[in-house]
This record gives C-alpha cells, structure tokens and sequence, in this order.
C-alpha cells in the first residue's frame, strides 16, 4: 500500500466533533490525572498540541486560572474555538512543520496526536524545547498493534465482524503513515531527551458507554474508505452499526499509554 501522509480522521467532517466528544469523555479523566501529578496550578503556561475539541483545554484554562495562559493549537482549530476565552490563545499551528512558539510552558501535552503525525520525532523534540527548567511534558498515544481488536472476547458473527472493521481501520491508518507501534516507545524517547521523573502507564477502556457513539462516529468517517478498499460491503457496515447501536458488543478502544517527564532544573 502506497502512504498518504494526510490525516485519515479530518476535522473537517461532521462525525469529528461527535469523535471529539466521546474521547473527551473517554480520555480527559486521565490526562487530567497527569497534569495533577505535575502539579499543575494558578499561572501555569500550557502548550495544549493537537487540542482537536474544546472541552480538555477549557479543563486546562480553569486550572491555570486567569493568571495562567492556554496555548491551544492545532492544524485545523474549528473545533476548538468554543474554548476560546481571556487565558486561552487558539492557533493553526503544525506540530513538525512549524517553528514551536517562542516562548517556554509549565506544561505541554498532547494526546492521540503523534501516532498520525509524520515526523513524530521532530515533533518530541519541538515540544521538549520549549519547556521550562522544571517544565513538565506530558504525552499519551495510543498503541493500536498492543491490543488490536475491537472486541477481545470473540463468541459470534457479531464480534468477528466488528474486529475485521477494526483490523481495517487500523489498515487505513497505517496507509496514511500511522506508527501503529507508536505508544510503547514514549517512555524511551522521554529518557533519550533527557527528562527526568518519568513515569508511564496505560488506560484499556473496555464496554465504557462512550464507545458507543465514538464507535459509530469512526465508521460513519470511514466507511466510503472501507467500502471502497473492499474490507467490508455497505450491509456488512449496516450490520456493525446495528450491533453497536443494540449493545451487542463489549467494545474496547486501544490501550492509551500516559507518558509524564520533567525538564531537569
């Protein structure tokens, strides 16, 4: 398969903020465990890459409180303007091919973004610059090929069938230059910058309700992709949807690896 490096999952479609919703709901729990474990207070200055939608950095802004600062930046930002406010700056902003700010952050993190980025390294490396002498980075990445199926216990049609979509999704991913390894590597990339304190762990969501609707908003995406690609027909995906809609299936999402290291003094 040829690689196109275009994000597979665009903003720009209608599903992305349902998308949105549902890993907030899934995810922002967790990041902001991380960011209590930094100690994240009034006046912090936090760089927020890849915000996607708006509900993590509003989080984020009322931490900080109005002495502190939100960087919230992303290639395509619609979805984040909601959070726009007196300490929150949105930008379009590109992780590896743009300069990073000039400026230095109490914090920086990015979730569920690196895996699609390209040039992941050199985007690492642009959001450790920028840290503070004590600053703290924060990264979470999913590891798709650690667990890859959608529903782990198989007893039916149902559940083969919602992991041959997920297998093909990981397939479409992977063909626009997803590193489906990527999560296992962050704890070793934080110790080859040079960061200290590192600590990593891992959220498996397994049957949680925002599955659902995260479930059906990735499909809906992607199915002209599937479809075409010849993974699955146009019944097979009515089924899968059916099911989903039905409770049918235990659904589970790959596991999240939480990655947190600080900038030495």
């Amino acid at each position: 398969m040829t690689t196109d490096t275009t994000y597979l999952l665009e903003n720009r479609n209608l599903e992305a903020g349902q998308r949105f919703a549902a890993l907030s709901a899934l995810f922002d729990p967790v990041s902001l465990r991380q960011f209590d474990a930094c100690g994240i207070a009034e006046g912090w200055r936090c760089w927020e890459v890849g915000a996607g939608g708006s509900a993590l950095v509003q989080a984020v802004a009322d931490r900080v409180g109005s002495t502190g600062h939100v960087l919230a930046t992303d290639i395509d930002a619609s979805w984040t303007q909601p959070a726009a406010r007196g300490n929150v700056e949105i930008r379009i902003h590109d992780v590896a091919d743009d300069p990073p700010p000039a400026t230095s952050f109490d914090l920086v993190h990015a979730r569920l973004v690196l895996v699609h980025v390209a040039r992941r390294e050199l985007a690492f490396r642009n959001m450790a610059s920028v840290l503070k002498p004590g600053g703290w980075l924060v990264v979470e990445d999913a590891d798709p090929a650690l667990q890859p199926l959608s529903c782990i216990d198989v007893h039916g049609p149902e559940q083969e069938l919602a992991n041959r979509v997920r297998a093909g999704f990981r397939t479409l991913l992977s063909g626009r230059g997803a590193d489906l390894s990527f999560g296992r590597k962050l704890p070793r990339m934080f110790h080859e910058a040079g960061l200290e304190d590192v600590t990593a762990e891992a959220y498996f969501p397994i049957r949680h309700p925002q599955c659902v609707p995260l479930e059906i908003a990735t499909v809906r995406m992607l199915r002209k992709d599937l479809e075409d690609r010849g993974i699955v027909t146009s019944d097979e995906v009515e089924k899968h949807l059916e099911n989903v809609r039905g409770g049918r299936l235990d659904l589970s999402q790959p596991p999240m690896i939480s990655v947190r290291g600080r900038k030495p003094r």
